[in-house]
């Protein structure tokens, strides 16, 4: 069986590159930088640069390969223009045996709060997760039409060792009251590189899985937990009705959209086991 091909070997790709190193297999990355490609090298990590969004593409392995495709859409459009690029290529190079693609659940928009599995028609209501979903259905109509098997992860917010909000807390930058602040989820990173290795593995072709611990909270008790975690003092709060013009246009796409994901078909499908099922466990591996 060809050794894996992780696109988009960054934060999360790194992780899921050394776990397999561990298992005995030789997985191969696709990063964007030199800097990346060399950093990896020294880990003893095979990886090679391409740009996906220039490049002729021509010398990446493809045929056969079990692919992990990480890296994000580009920052702007409401299309992902490299997934469509690397498509092409495979009529060119061959097709892929299976796909990963991690996507986010940013593709089902404001659910109100509600419970979300993944029965739950998409709806996304910013161009960030307009891509997503575009590259979901690319690559769907692409598996559905000859190529190779596909497997979606739609995953929450992902935290580990270096991927917190550190630098807002200690800014001091408000945020919303817990009473106004939505819904969120995560997923810590260890959790996220078992659930790809076991998607690849046993995930069902055409198959959608919702990636997360399955504990929701208020994205305020999240920054609170966070600080709290790491003897910070907690950020001061305001009204919703006070955000507009004091959050970032970005904190604000996320103050507008509130869920809470079931992993029920993650743990019974995939048989993931999650070593940080709550955020506290997470934190106490990050500290």
């Amino acid at each position: 069986m060809a050794d894996p091909l992780i696109v988009g070997c960054g934060y999360v790709g790194t992780r899921l590159a050394r776990q397999y190193l561990k298992q005995g297999e030789l997985p191969e990355g696709v990063v964007a930088s030199d800097e990346t490609r060399i950093r990896l090298d020294a880990e003893g990590i095979s990886a090679r640069r391409s740009d996906i969004d220039s490049d002729d593409l021509g010398m990446l392995p493809l045929d056969g390969v079990r692919l992990f495709l990480l890296t994000p859409p580009p920052a702007v459009g409401g299309s992902d223009t490299r997934t469509r690029r690397l498509i092409d290529a495979f009529s060119r190079q061959g097709q892929p045996k299976r796909i990963v693609y991690i996507s986010t659940t940013g593709v089902y928009g404001d659910c109100g709060g509600d419970w979300v599995d993944e029965t739950r028609p998409v709806r996304p209501t910013v161009d960030r997760a307009r891509r997503r979903c575009d590259a979901e259905q690319v690559l769907r109509r692409w598996s559905q039409s000859g190529g190779g098997e596909l497997v979606v992860l739609r995953v929450a917010g992902i935290y580990g060792p270096g991927r917190l909000p550190l630098d807002r807390i200690v800014r001091g930058l408000p945020l919303v009251r817990v009473e106004d602040s939505p819904w969120s989820n995560r997923i810590h990173v260890d959790d996220l590189v078992s659930t790809c290795i076991a998607a690849m593995e046993r995930g069902r072709n055409g198959a959608v899985y919702n990636v997360c611990d399955g504990h929701p909270s208020t994205m305020t008790e999240y920054f609170f937990q966070v600080a709290d975690a790491l003897g910070l003092e907690r950020p001061p709060v305001i009204p919703f009705e006070e955000a507009e013009g004091r959050l970032s246009v970005g904190m604000m796409s996320y103050m507008r959209e509130s869920r809470r994901l079931s992993n029920r078909k993650m743990c019974e499908e995939l048989g993931v086991e999650l070593r940080f099922p709550t955020l506290s466990a997470g934190l106490a591996k990050c500290i």
